[in-house]
């Protein structure tokens, strides 16, 4: 068997700065970098920073920065070897190697995906942490570094799955400037000379097929999965595909001005809400994948009326586009080749719940005058499993569910960034375990 070590990886100049190295970038971004190096369309490479402490950069540095994509559906099945990774770094083993790649006049692009509890603002990041504990904590540090060296800014695409999560992060990089009084000429800096996108990110990547058995001419511990469907919806008034040509590669990229916000709530309200909607309940249903859903007539049920009934009637979208979103996110769900594990899906479900499905909660509540049942449930088995399951998220957040009452948990504003006190009693008659 071949070493992936021994293949000739080209040498690319690198342009683009990434922050995680988990399945999703490298099998969205990462791939579409690869696409258009693949067509001459580009010339560059991508150097990853570990957003954490624990991680996979490990086995990156181990396989040369290589690893296998394989994209299977009903389309067929397409296999290729990513090489687009020229190396890697972690900031909690050697923070100033990290900073130093704010020396590299070539970079131009910083991507990232830290999960929706990722673009955060915490005063006590102190500038002397080496690394500080959030994601814009540590990218404001390596921008003063960037800054002080008079070199030129960056294009940001940030791939959180949070409203406008490029103003975001701008919004949280100049918090962390007042902060750490960095003064008004590095502020001004961050405002005129680079570039932050909000966009909206649409592909359901499985990671590495865990109960398969891939044959490959070389071992790759980090092969990844994916479906064929992908969208990109970028929003800025920059010319970005002149320097990114990426729907000229022939890939599902929108780069617009102002209509991010139409797909951005029919994907988080229809896809990732059903997601968040059915997890915890499927995992105390014994079902382990999204496909196990499918196949169980009780979760099929419920999430299509989770979807059609209770979610659908709040969106302000034409509704011959909402319910072929809905019906493409069944047959996505239901791809025979994708093995989504629920326990992935399951991480941070409380911050997940707040941006995905509350809102669909709230908004059904405002125009019909009730709770709608079938998402009461689904939110009153999260609060169930973070009792009686093996939750993955927050260590304070996991505690507080686990002792403290129904009441207590629904007031908590700084979960759900509302009280929601006044549904205690349709999550008692919804969930016998209340009771």
């Amino acid at each position: 068997m071949k070493d992936l070590k021994e293949y000739n990886k080209p040498q690319r100049t690198v342009k683009v700065l990434q922050f995680g190295e988990g399945g999703f970038l490298r099998g969205f971004v990462d791939w579409m970098l690869q696409k258009l190096n693949n067509q001459n369309l580009w010339n560059g490479s991508v150097v990853v920073a570990q957003p954490i402490e624990n991680g996979l950069c490990n086995i990156l540095e181990e396989q040369n920065g290589l690893y296998t994509h394989i994209i299977r559906g009903t389309e067929g099945v397409e296999t290729s070897l990513i090489d687009v990774i020229d190396s890697t770094v972690e900031p909690y083993k050697d923070f100033e190697a990290y900073l130093n790649l704010a020396e590299n006049s070539e970079l131009r692009f910083i991507v990232s995906n830290t999960t929706e509890a990722g673009i955060a603002f915490d005063v006590n990041d102190k500038i002397t942490d080496a690394p500080p504990k959030t994601f814009p904590a540590k990218l404001t540090l390596f921008l003063k570094k960037r800054f002080e060296l008079g070199l030129n800014g960056f294009v940001f695409l940030p791939c959180e799955l949070i409203d406008r999560n490029g103003d975001n992060l701008k919004k949280t990089v100049l918090q962390y400037a007042d902060l750490w009084q960095l003064g008004d000429n590095f502020k001004n800096w961050i405002e005129t000379e680079n570039v932050f996108c909000n966009t909206l990110v649409d592909r359901i990547n499985t990671g590495y097929p865990k109960d398969e058995k891939i044959d490959l001419e070389y071992e790759d511990k980090l092969i990844n999965t994916s479906e064929f469907f992908h969208l990109w919806v970028i929003e800025t008034d920059y010319d970005l595909e002149a320097e990114l040509p990426l729907s000229k590669a022939g890939l599902n990229v929108i780069v617009t001005k102002d209509a991010l916000e139409r797909y951005r709530t029919r994907k988080v309200r229809i896809l990732n809400g059903a997601h968040t909607s059915m997890v915890c309940y499927a995992l105390l249903s014994g079902l382990e994948t999204v496909k196990d859903c499918m196949d169980d007539e009780t979760m099929h049920t419920f999430l299509k009326a989770c979807l059609f009934e209770e979610i659908i009637p709040t969106l302000d979208l034409p509704k011959n586009e909402l319910l072929d979103y809905a019906d493409n996110v069944l047959t996505r769900f239901a791809n025979p080749y994708i093995k989504h594990y629920l326990s992935s899906i399951v991480l941070n479900s409380v911050s997940k719940f707040k941006v995905r499905v509350l809102p669909s909660v709230l908004e059904y509540k405002k125009r019909f005058g009730n709770y709608p049942k079938n998402l009461v449930f689904g939110f009153s088995k999260l609060i169930e499993f973070y009792k009686e399951g093996a939750p993955n998220d927050d260590a304070d957040v996991t505690e507080f569910i686990k002792n403290k009452s129904l009441e207590e948990i629904l007031a908590n504003t700084e979960f759900w960034g509302t009280n929601l006190l006044d549904m205690c009693e349709e999550i008692e008659n919804a969930n016998p375990y209340f009771r």
